[in-house]
């Protein structure tokens, strides 16, 4: 028995048939552009249609709250869909994209939520988030982005570098440090800087695996007034950490997509394809790659949608979120490689979506925190919650 009630299943068909109607056919065009060494993008003209299509069947602003046009979807029913869409490589998402909407409904004032998430919300605006540094890695505690107070402004340096979407992004939320003695743990704080705020510069792209691009930024003498502090002062990494675990929950519905595309790849490739007098689906290395893919696809499954329904109740799902981020990663990687395996030549080829999705995957593994560092926190929340002292 289904776990969704009559409209939600009505909403996952309605995003089925987008993907299979509008996104599919899209796909070999995007493959042999992004082959030829071009981003991983849509054209003007192939994105346009496609966002004017889904406002009119009313996928869009899916998650945000009913008071600025949204449909305010919890996580349960948001991440099937996500799901959905990434079931092809075409890069399509329904705005706005989730992870800065969520950090913006936690802490933004009024007047900030009217400026920016409103427009943000009905895809008028498009957002960047910039929080690593060169140097800084992971850790956010060795952030040097400095904000200082003067008069009646706060004066930002530093650097970011992996910001991504930067030249359409009409505002970044902004990661900075306003007290060095007391760091990530009361000293960080959000600002929201405006496209074209003098003293924030993109020193230049970073060509990424996947045909992703990044930017990595300078901050010069940036002036910002206390309307653009995102959140109160020094307690921007709460909020940050709220941000990360949507994308990383975001994360596991992506691994269900390309496992279980690459997946159902092998079984067709494997019930057709014949060497040395056998087919590939009776011999039993292929069979316990499909085994072991569908097992671990369940499971992803099962844990994506237990976190989707604790994040729904306001509990804490960031060891969750940690654990999705590894375990789905690393078992969507296997199940595509073992795809690309049993195609032999052919799944080596740039004609097929394995190397998109296998970059993808690869690239999935150090964005949102390196599978180390959940790894790392896992097991320090492990140890606390089962220690006997």
């Amino acid at each position: 028995m289904s776990n969704f009630a009559e409209e939600e299943e009505m909403l996952f068909e309605l995003v089925d048939r987008f993907v299979a109607d509008q996104l599919m056919p899209l796909e070999h065009a995007v493959m042999a552009r992004e082959a030829s060494g071009q981003p991983l993008a849509l054209l003007p003209e192939e994105e346009g249609p496609l966002l004017e299509l889904s406002k009119e069947l009313g996928l869009w602003a899916l998650d945000a709250p009913e008071e600025v046009g949204g449909a305010a979807l919890p996580a349960r029913v948001m991440l099937p869909i996500i799901e959905r869409l990434y079931g092809t490589i075409v890069p399509f998402r329904f705005p706005p994209d989730s992870p800065n909407l969520h950090m913006l409904m936690a802490v933004a004032t009024p007047e900030q939520k009217a400026k920016y998430m409103e427009p943000y919300a009905q895809g008028e605006m498009e957002s960047a988030m910039a929080i690593s540094e060169p140097g800084a890695g992971a850790d956010p505690s060795a952030m040097t982005t400095r904000a200082v107070r003067e008069g009646d402004e706060w004066v930002i340096n530093g650097r970011k570098i992996w910001v991504s979407r930067m030249p359409r992004s009409d505002f970044t939320i902004l990661m900075a440090v306003t007290d060095p003695a007391l760091g990530a743990r009361g000293g960080m704080t959000a600002f929201i800087v405006d496209r074209d705020t003098p003293g924030l510069m993109v020193e230049r792209s970073i060509p990424m695996i996947g045909g992703a691009t990044t930017y990595e930024l300078v901050i010069d003498d940036l002036r910002l007034g206390d309307s653009q502090v995102l959140g109160e002062v020094g307690q921007g990494f709460a909020p940050m950490q709220k941000r990360l675990t949507v994308r990383r929950l975001e994360v596991g519905a992506m691994c269900i997509a390309f496992a279980t595309r690459a997946l159902q790849m092998m079984c067709d490739h494997a019930q057709e394809r014949e060497v040395f007098g056998e087919k590939l689906a009776d011999r039993q290395a292929i069979q316990w790659w499909i085994a072991d893919a569908a097992t671990n696809i369940h499971l992803l499954r099962l844990m994506v949608a237990d976190a989707a329904d604790k994040a729904d109740r306001g509990e804490d799902v960031r060891t969750e979120a940690s654990m999705i981020k590894v375990f789905a990663t690393e078992m969507a990687t296997e199940v595509v490689d073992h795809s690309m395996q049993s195609f032999g030549a052919m799944g080596m080829t740039r004609e097929m979506p394995f190397a998109i999705m296998s970059q993808r995957l690869r690239l999935s593994r150090i964005y949102e925190g390196p599978t180390e560092v959940h790894r790392m926190v896992i097991a320090r929340r492990s140890l606390r919650k089962y220690s006997s002292s």
